[in-house]
């Protein structure tokens, strides 16, 4: 089967290309997998990190990517529930052990175990991959394959974050940072909290218009001072600068969620600008999100259905890997990134 592999890690400013496009054998389901036909995979800012080593993959080579629609090629023999063409969806999540407190009591996306799909096993920059069963998901019909692909990781960690945020309807919510999951974000909060103002903080114009044409009551710059406090934040940003920023515009007492999986140390030295008294003082809080579970997926599949969530997303063939990573990186296309596989 095709795949576009990772074999070497290293900055994307000096390998542009860090994916080839390569013959590989095609996996065989376990006992209680299923093995998935991939159709489409979203482009997630996490791949960055994991080419450019912030959380690479344990062994190389590798074959990125978590937000995968296909169709069920064939079944485990334990496997129940699924059937021979089922669309389904893989996200991050892509198995852990079942046994420990954090996954008794609904936290598995702080299991130790915890594997994530394109990183600690083969994903979805290929034809083919396998999925234990219980980690797969049925795609509402309401979506397209594209549509699809960034509810999964984008969408589903956006859902977390703003669960995190303990925000009321009629509080006001800040977004900085506005690219996949932000803007999937932001009709959510619309529908489900119809009376919270939404205020966005983007580096460049073209986001805060965006954010504007879906909605928001304000956009500014990442450093702007918003026209009132916030009562929670979500960071979606890959850097440290919004964190001080956003600690910045938040109300007494409200919260920080910060949206990332690493941050890059280029800005680091920005956390010197840290006050005490101005930025954290007041009782403010942050809260990282870590992973998701399965349950954030499939609620969140279900409410975007609802709505509907309909995705702005640029297209591109498997074999165009590296550009749509290239554009992530410049931020030149607004919205999602989704590879077309077959």
């Amino acid at each position: 089967m095709r795949a576009m592999i990772l074999e070497k890690i290293g900055l994307l400013k000096d390998n542009p290309t860090p994916l080839r496009l390569a013959e590989v054998p095609q996996p065989v389901p376990g006992p209680d997998e299923i093995l998935i036909r991939v159709r489409v995979c979203g482009v997630c800012h996490t791949e960055l990190d994991e080419i450019e080593g912030r959380t690479p993959p344990p062994k190389l080579s590798a074959i990125l990517g978590h937000q995968v629609v296909g169709h069920v090629a064939s079944l485990g023999e334990r496997v129940e529930g699924f059937r021979i063409d089922d669309r389904v969806g893989v996200a991050w999540i892509h198995s852990a052990c079942g046994q420990c407190d954090f996954c008794k009591s609904g936290r598995e996306n702080l299991c130790l175990d915890f594997r994530a799909t394109g990183r600690d096993v083969p994903g979805g920059y290929a034809e083919y991959m396998t999925v234990p069963a219980a980690f797969a998901y049925p795609i509402p019909a309401p979506f397209s394959d594209s549509e699809a692909a960034p509810l999964l990781c984008a969408g589903a960690i956006g859902y977390r974050s703003l669960r995190l945020t303990g925000i009321k309807d009629g509080q006001r919510l800040g977004l900085t940072g506005f690219g996949a999951s932000a803007h999937l974000v932001l009709p959510l909060v619309r529908h489900v909290y119809p009376r919270t103002q939404i205020f966005v903080f983007a580096r460049s114009e073209s986001e805060r218009t965006f954010a504007r044409e879906l909605g928001a009551d304000w956009a500014g710059d990442t450093n702007d001072e918003a026209p009132k406090k916030l009562d929670a934040i979500i960071d979606t940003t890959p850097a440290w600068t919004p964190i001080v920023s956003a600690l910045r515009n938040l109300e007494r007492g409200g919260r920080l969620v910060v949206n990332a999986i690493r941050k890059e140390e280029s800005d680091k030295k920005s956390l010197l600008d840290l006050d005490y008294p101005g930025h954290l003082w007041s009782e403010k809080e942050i809260k990282s999100v870590a992973n998701v579970t399965r349950n954030d997926v499939r609620d969140f599949l279900k409410i975007a259905a609802e709505i509907p969530i309909r995705p702005e997303l640029q297209e591109y063939a498997l074999e165009d890997a590296n550009q749509a990573l290239m554009d992530l990186r410049s931020k030149s296309i607004r919205g999602a990134k989704v590879l077309k596989v077959c």
